[in-house]
Parts: C-alpha cells; sequence; structure tokens
C-alpha cells in the first residue's frame, strides 16, 4: 500500500503527482498486465535476447 504524507500547505496536485510517480516506480501496473496471459519462458528468454542485441547494436554505432 501507498502512503503519501501530504503537508499543510501543499498543492494536492503535487501530492498527486508524487503519488503517481511513486506508483509507476512500484511497476504494480506492468505486472498486472504481464500476468493476464501466460508466456513462455523461452518466449521471455528470446525477447530478453531481441532487446539485449538491439541495444549492443546501438552501441556499437555510437562507436
Amino acid at each position: 500500500m501507498l502512503i503519501i504524507p501530504v503537508k499543510d500547505g501543499e498543492n494536492i496536485d503535487r501530492a498527486l503527482k508524487r503519488f503517481k510517480r511513486k506508483f509507476d516506480r512500484t511497476k504494480t501496473m506492468k505486472e498486472l498486465r504481464e500476468r493476464q496471459q501466460f508466456t513462455k519462458k523461452s518466449v521471455t528468454n528470446r525477447s530478453k535476447l531481441i532487446k539485449a542485441k538491439y541495444i549492443q547494436r546501438i552501441k556499437t554505432q555510437e562507436d
């Protein structure tokens, strides 16, 4: 459970922004979306490998 203390005289928009940022950092929504359907471990490993190759290609192009 997220607890966001609101200080006296603090704007509610600012507190809401802190809540949203904290919520995004917990990765709750990402985890819920991933749990909606099952993906095999081989598929997740393949996607990680593809992502790693992509990042490596970008880094080598910068040099």
